[in-house]
């Protein structure tokens, strides 16, 4: 399937709903998407917290991961990350964690790629960037 800037947001989510671990295990869902720019988010529970009860850091990237795809591949060739860093700023403080990708620039092999991850307060929880190969 090609997702462009004019497929329509249910069947850009269907899509991604694909994503199993994001979509099933952690929850994520995507909440805007068009090239280069994503926000998906997904609802503290449980099974995201971490021993010591905060947010655990993989479910906080799993969420980063899963906008930076759909970020990077609306509107482009098959697009995968090829390096990530992540930095963890804050606890989370709210019950919902949203993260908002967008792209720093696009090139023809390479994509590089911001994502800023809030709490629904508007704590900063972490940023990660990434650098993407698309795919021929």
């Amino acid at each position: 399937m090609t997702l462009d800037n004019d497929t329509p947001i249910d069947q850009i989510r269907d899509f991604f709903a694909h994503d199993l671990f994001a979509y099933d295990a952690c929850g994520c869902r995507i909440v805007e998407a068009a090239r280069g720019h994503a926000v998906a988010a997904f609802d503290i529970a449980p099974i995201h917290r971490n021993a010591m009860g905060g947010v655990m850091g993989g479910a906080i990237f799993t969420l980063a991961d899963y906008a930076l795809a759909v970020a990077c591949n609306v509107g482009e060739k098959p697009t995968v990350s090829v390096s990530n860093s992540i930095e963890f700023l804050s606890g989370a403080r709210g019950d919902r964690l949203i993260a908002t990708c967008d792209v720093d620039k696009s090139g023809r092999s390479l994509g590089f790629y911001t994502v800023e991850v809030h709490d629904e307060l508007g704590t900063q929880v972490a940023r990660m960037t990434a650098t993407c190969f698309r795919r021929s």
